[in-house]
């Protein structure tokens, strides 16, 4: 599902981000992706949605290679794998349906399917009520909600959430993130991006990978916390 492979990632100005990173995540595992700010969780984010390639090493995702995707594949690619942000990134001019829409129509989606799928996935994660509101007149957690649904709109086999909760309040947090888990349940394979070591405590019973300085220093799929 996703593998990387001996991954190193170098910026030119800050140096090393990555450092012989390797990780494989099965389909329909959940997984937290650990550690402190600058540790080097949202590069993995986003070399595994290849909207950055490794320095060195390979990224393997969902059947694709990072060593041998082309541009033009790399729609394809974002079919399969859905991500979500922090900071929502939703379209302040357009309302809660029509960022769905417009994320349906940017990818390549049939425009016959756009409004049942609005609709469907509006349901799904409790804000059918709002489809007209734009981002301004939504909550923190309704437009979080919303920037998942977004990410849904191609039913992704991989859902990359890098900080999902860290804009909201308790509740709201806690309502995305149990929505989240109702996805993985269905089979998406999910990787949260986290500093907030509560949440993970609080759901030990999924996989914990812990990075250090752009390094790999704990997974507990393994009993001795090693790669």
């Amino acid at each position: 599902m996703i593998k990387l492979i001996s991954v190193y990632k170098e910026y030119p100005r800050s140096g090393l981000a990555l450092k012989n990173v390797s990780l494989h995540i099965r389909k329909g595992e959940f997984a937290f992706l650990t550690g402190p700010s600058g540790a080097g969780k949202s590069t993995i984010l986003r070399l595994i949605h290849m909207t950055e390639r490794p320095s060195e090493g390979e990224v393997r995702v969902s059947g694709f290679s990072s060593k041998q995707v082309k541009r033009r594949d790399i729609p394809q690619l974002r079919r399969r794998v859905g991500m979500v942000f922090q900071d929502f990134r939703l379209l302040r001019t357009r309302t809660a349906a029509e960022n769905l829409a417009f994320a349906h129509e940017v990818t390549g989606g049939k425009r016959s399917e756009i409004k049942a799928k609005v609709q469907r996935l509006l349901a799904q994660v409790g804000l059918a009520s709002r489809a007209s509101a734009y981002p301004e007149e939504l909550s923190g957690g309704e437009q979080q909600r919303i920037a998942i649904a977004r990410a849904l709109i191609h039913d992704p086999v991989i859902l990359l959430a890098d900080e999902p909760t860290g804009n909201l309040d308790e509740r709201a947090a806690n309502g995305v993130f149990d929505l989240i888990r109702e996805i993985n349940s269905v089979g998406t394979a999910v990787l949260i991006a986290t500093h907030d070591l509560d949440l993970v405590r609080r759901f030990s019973q999924y996989r914990v990978l812990e990075l250090a300085d752009g390094a790999i220093v704990y997974d507990t799929l393994h009993s001795d916390g090693k790669q």
